[in-house]
């Protein structure tokens, strides 16, 4: 009786992980690339990437890298790019530096482009090695979300 139970147990664990497997390995929708081609003709080093809600690519334009998310009918939802912290505008820098969190290092800043022409920064920021936050502003430096990370 031991041995089946083991037996089906290890059977059971095997299913779930090939079923995460195969959800990872459907074909990105002619939707999907169609857009990505469309709104990026240049891109080079394309890398694919099923999110299971949405379909990210990964890839570099003009010596830059990027990472695209589209939904699955094929709708533009994100561009980041990660960029330099003296790249940040002065009025991000300035709304970062009134918040509690103004001592903590800043360990990397994407700008986030949105749809309607809309801008965002990210600041990932730490405090020594365990507490860590993203901070989002946007284009004008207000806060508009503070989330805790791992």
């Amino acid at each position: 009786m031991k041995k089946l139970f083991g037996f089906t147990a290890v059977l059971a664990f095997s299913l779930l992980l090939s079923t995460s497997t195969f959800a990872q390995l459907r074909k990105i929708p002619a939707e999907v690339t169609d857009a990505f081609s469309t709104k990026y003709p240049d891109a080079k080093e394309v890398e694919w990437k099923d999110r299971l809600t949405n379909f990210t690519a990964g890839f570099s334009s003009d010596g830059k890298s990027y990472l695209a998310s589209f939904n699955k009918k094929g709708e533009w939802q994100s561009t980041e790019q990660e960029v330099e912290e003296s790249e940040l505008p002065d009025v991000i820098k300035d709304s970062f530096s009134k918040t509690k969190y103004s001592d903590w290092e800043i360990s990397k800043v994407i700008k986030i482009e949105l749809p309607g022409d809309e801008e965002q920064y990210k600041l990932e920021i730490a405090s020594g090695d365990i507490k860590k936050r993203n901070l989002y502003f946007n284009i004008k430096g207000r806060l508009l979300k503070d989330k805790l990370t791992i």
